[in-house]
C-alpha cells in the first residue's frame, strides 16, 4: 500500500490495553496506532480523519502525560448528535483508539472489560468532545478547528472538475496531491498549534 510519505512522519499513540493484554493479543497490552491505523478505517485521509487522530492523541497526552493512556479506560461524550455532519467519522475513529464503544460494544468479562456505552452523542459540554477518564483522574474538553489551517485556492475549482467527471488524470492528481498537503500542514505544521487544536481540562 502507497502512501503520502508525511504519513511516516505522524506521531503514533501508544496506549495499554487490559484487555488485550489478558487475551495474549499484545505483550503487556501494549497497543500502537499510527494515523495510516485511521485511515484505512475511514477508508480515506482528510482534515477530519486528521483531526480525530491528532485531537484524540492531544487529549490523551493532557490526561496521561507521561503515563501512557489505558484503552478501554475513557468515557467520550460528543456535543453532536452522531448523523450531524462528520461526527460519525470523527466517532469511528476516537472508538480505534480509546476502545470506547456505544450500545454494540464488547460486553466485557465476567465483569471486567466492558467498553459498551462508553460513547455517547449529545451532550451538554461547551467543546466538541469530553474525554473523561474512568478512573476519576481527569477529563479533558476538545475541539479541533481544521478550517483554520486553509486549503490551496485551487482545490475549489479542480474539485468541481473532478466531482463532474471533467478532470484529467493529471488534473485528478494534482487535486489528491493538494488535498494532502493540506492534511500534512494541518497535523505536522499547526499539531500544536492551540487556536487548531484546543484542550482544556475540566477536572
Amino acid at each position: 500500500m502507497k502512501t503520502p510519505e508525511f504519513f511516516d512522519d505522524i506521531p503514533r499513540i501508544c496506549l495499554r490495553d487490559p484487555l488485550a493484554d489478558f487475551l495474549g493479543a499484545a505483550d503487556g497490552g501494549i497497543v500502537e496506532y499510527s494515523y495510516l491505523d485511521a485511515v484505512k478505517l475511514a477508508g480515506h485521509s482528510c482534515p477530519t480523519v486528521a483531526s480525530a487522530f491528532w485531537l484524540t492523541r492531544q487529549a490523551l497526552r493532557a490526561l496521561y502525560s507521561e503515563e501512557l493512556p489505558e484503552r478501554g479506560g475513557l468515557h467520550v461524550e460528543f456535543a453532536a448528535a452522531a448523523a450531524d455532519g462528520v461526527t460519525g467519522v470523527i466517532a469511528n475513529v476516537v472508538s480505534l483508539l480509546t476502545g470506547a464503544a456505544g450500545e454494540g460494544g464488547f460486553k466485557g468479562l465476567g465483569g471486567r472489560f466492558e467498553r459498551r456505552a462508553l460513547l455517547s452523542f449529545g451532550a451538554d459540554i461547551p467543546f466538541e468532545i469530553r474525554y473523561t477518564r474512568l478512573d476519576g483522574h481527569g477529563q479533558v474538553d476538545a475541539a479541533a478547528h481544521p478550517a483554520r489551517v486553509p486549503a490551496d485556492p485551487a482545490i475549489g475549482p479542480l474539485m468541481q472538475r473532478c466531482v463532474s467527471g471533467l478532470a484529467d488524470a493529471d488534473e485528478l492528481r494534482r487535486f489528491g496531491d493538494l488535498w494532502q498537503q493540506r492534511v500534512r500542514r494541518l497535523l505536522l505544521d499547526h499539531g500544536n498549534d492551540a487556536a487548531v487544536f484546543t484542550i482544556r481540562r475540566s477536572v
